[in-house]
């Protein structure tokens, strides 16, 4: 069959040690420290959206083996070594029991027995099996449906589960080297181990799909050799711009992120050349339009072919018919992309689902922004045409009764409800608590639209077309007026989160307005009030920035969107108030998602709780967060640009480079930044900046890029 999107792999220990998370591709697996796969958790060997073993779990004689180490031995596989439990009465066993799981479309498994006795060892090994081909958002919020056909077939070493629901077939072999007494729920080996010596079989899951078997990548009997996905995370590795500082944290999380960020690429196997990043691992390892867009974007400063792949990729996917089922219309870029079938039903019945407000000017915006770094302009201009077309979308369906902003409203219930990047159903609220009626036009959304206007008047000047680049100035500033004066809230002092369908001000305090200082459409008076705000004890944690005040009526620490903290959400805000010269604000963030990185192992996970740092002194993990996730792996990245205010614009020959480094962090030294086709060189200390191989042309500026430029 053919294959969908591979990825290299990431393998994750969970940060208590509790779980281990392997994902190759869209093939990924759960379990726990000891290799089991339990009922009732979400565990599992996953492909395609979908679960293919819900069940594995060992037992050796007749009790369950004791865990000794996890350990992720690349980034597709993990070692697992336990101990048969000692006897009464003794206080050490002979038998130990390695696993070594291997994962891609499907997953392998070798397991060792061996004897470190002076004597024969009889074992008894209990495979415990299932599988219930489960949808992945059923397993991974604990509802799963019990519908469909399941049927199993035993053979001499194989058990082969089959699965129809209406129109849907899969299926799964669990093939085992050597013949043990078998059933469709336990597989069972009796053994004579010898001294010093060892036993093994290998287990090899393989997926079916209508009726046709998934080529595995790592096939029992085979050497497992170095792969592909090993090879380009080697060659991420080569070519990725590298940092240093003096802060032994700092260093360690841009290690792990850039780590995280190789693992997440995916890989389109009709443009091998172009990649693009999955949301997260493990529940969201598809293509999302806002999230790779915006981890791209944060990237820019280490890797710029990962934007240039995300938008091309994204614009072979553009919306160009009118389809309310998922939201598909000319010009709109998609919100996702998945393989699986209750879960693409869920958003309108196809693979690829629209209902993003945001993903389409974003696109445009990254497009302006990949420009002015100079690197493969011919294939950045020849993204115009979809830029373009992204800007008719916005204008003709995005602004729906034609008031000058861009809103959201499903066009079925089988779409999102709330269609920004708060898209939980309760993610939009005013300040009593009361949740917002679509259509809703959010005030981020709004930047986005006034910079993707700016960016293509940057390109319009370039080429020359003065009349449509000041046609495009001109919205650009005319939405900026009416922008301040309608979502502004005098009397409270912050912006409003967006406008409702009765065009009411929603006036919860909310992290949202951090990203309208990103982008620049909040005016300069406004800026220093709203920086304030964002550190204030409402919104800041003492981790970071909440994305919904302590003070608003539905704050929870522990939700989704109303109150808990987004890496990715605080590195915009510190974009934002770097932007706007507010550095002691930016600094005071950076520290908190730094320290807060460092509580998770150097690895920021999706969100974690909004708990006041002065009250509980450790970040706390918010249930089902992905980890690792691409813009919160990406969003160290943002931190390190906002904090050098490093901005480029070939347009004009100049690079602006005015750091503004944290105490904490001291002496930067950058390597191979990618620049107009070359590498820079960077080595910040103090108000000493040095910068070796600027290409021909381009001028360095020492002061801050404008925040209105």
């Amino acid at each position: 069959m053919s294959q969908p999107w591979t990825t290299n792999a990431s393998a994750t220990l969970g940060g208590d040690g509790a779980g281990v998370t392997l994902v190759e591709g869209t093939a990924f697996a759960i379990s726990l420290a000891s290799g089991d796969m339990v009922p009732g958790f979400p565990h599992g060997v996953f492909y395609r959206d979908t679960r293919f073993l819900s069940e594995l779990r060992l037992r050796v004689n007749d009790q369950w083996p004791e865990p000794l180490r996890a350990a992720a031995t690349d980034p597709f596989s993990a070692e697992f070594v336990l101990r048969d439990p000692p006897r009464a009465g003794l206080a050490d066993s002979h038998l130990m029991v390695f696993r070594s799981r291997y994962v891609g479309r499907g997953m392998r498994e070798d397991v060792v027995v061996r004897n470190y006795g002076v004597e024969p060892a009889y074992c008894s090994l209990e495979f415990m099996l299932g599988a219930d081909f489960a949808d992945l958002f059923q397993v991974k919020e604990g509802h799963i449906e019990t519908v469909g056909d399941l049927s199993a077939h035993v053979e001499e070493r194989r058990v082969t589960w089959s699965y129809r629901r209406g129109r849907l077939s899969r299926g799964a072999h669990l093939d085992f080297s050597k013949p043990p007494q078998l059933s469709p729920i336990h597989a069972v080996f009796e053994v004579i181990v010898p001294p010093d010596d060892e036993w093994d079989v290998c287990l090899q899951l393989t997926p079916i799909i209508e009726h046709e078997d998934v080529e595995p990548r790592y096939p029992c009997g085979a050497v497992v050799t170095r792969t592909v996905p090993a090879q380009r995370l080697e060659q991420w590795r080569r070519h990725m711009a590298t940092v240093k500082s003096y802060d032994r944290e700092f260093d360690d999380l841009l290690d792990r992120s850039t780590e995280d960020l190789a693992a997440l690429r995916l890989f389109d196997p009709e443009y091998p050349d172009r990649t693009v990043v999955a949301a997260g691992a493990p529940w969201f390892m598809a293509l999302f339009g806002r999230d790779s867009l915006l981890t791209s974007y944060m990237a820019l400063l280490v890797d710029t072919d990962l934007a240039l792949g995300t938008l091309q990729t994204l614009a072979h996917y553009q919306g160009r018919d009118v389809n309310p089922l998922t939201e598909e219309e000319p010009g709109r870029i998609l919100h996702e992309m998945r393989f699986g079938d209750a879960t693409a039903l869920s958003l309108g019945g196809g693979r690829v689902y629209y209902g993003s407000v945001d993903a389409t000017p974003l696109f445009v915006m990254l497009l302006g922004e990949l420009r002015r770094w100079g690197n493969r302009p011919e294939e950045v201009d020849a993204l115009l045409p979809a830029a373009d077309r992204a800007l008719s979308w916005i204008e003709e369906f995005g602004d729906r009764d034609d008031d000058g902003y861009v809103e959201y409203l499903r066009t079925s219930d089988r779409g999102l409800r709330n269609q920004g990047w708060k898209d939980s159903f309760d993610g939009v609220r005013f300040a009593d608590g009361a949740l917002a009626e679509p259509p809703i036009a959010l005030c981020e959304v709004q930047g986005y639209v006034y910079a993707a206007y700016i960016a293509r008047g940057h390109f319009a000047t370039e080429l020359g077309d003065t009349e449509f680049a000041q046609r495009l100035y001109r919205r650009a500033a005319e939405l900026k007026r009416r922008f301040n004066a309608d979502f502004w809230l005098e009397d409270h002092g912050w912006l409003a989160m967006g406008l409702d369908r009765d065009k009411r001000p929603i006036d919860a305090l909310t992290s949202n307005m951090g990203h309208c200082l990103w982008t620049g459409i909040l005016d300069e008076d406004k800026a220093e009030i709203v920086g304030k705000r964002l550190v204030s004890d409402e919104l800041f944690s003492g981790w970071g920035v909440r994305t919904l005040a302590t003070s608003m009526s539905g704050y929870n620490p522990v939700s989704y969107h109303n109150g808990s903290v987004w890496p990715h959400d605080n590195a915009i805000c510190v974009a934002g108030l770097m932007r706007y010269g507010l550095v002691d604000a930016a600094h005071r963030v950076i520290d908190g998602i730094i320290d807060a990185a460092g509580q998770f192992g150097n690895r920021l996970p999706e969100l974690f709780a909004g708990l006041p740092r002065d009250e509980v002194p450790f970040p706390v993990n918010y249930p089902t967060s992905c980890s690792p996730q691409a813009w919160a792996a990406a969003s160290p990245l943002l931190l390190l640009r906002a904090m050098l205010r490093f901005d480029p614009d070939v347009r004009r020959g100049r690079l602006h480079l005015a750091p503004a480094i944290p105490d904490r962090i001291g002496r930067l030294l950058l390597e191979g930044v990618p620049l107009m086709g070359g590498h820079l060189s960077i080595d910040v200390e103090g108000d000493d900046c040095t910068v070796r191989g600027a290409p021909e042309g381009l001028s360095v500026v020492s002061d801050p890029r404008p925040p209105t430029l």
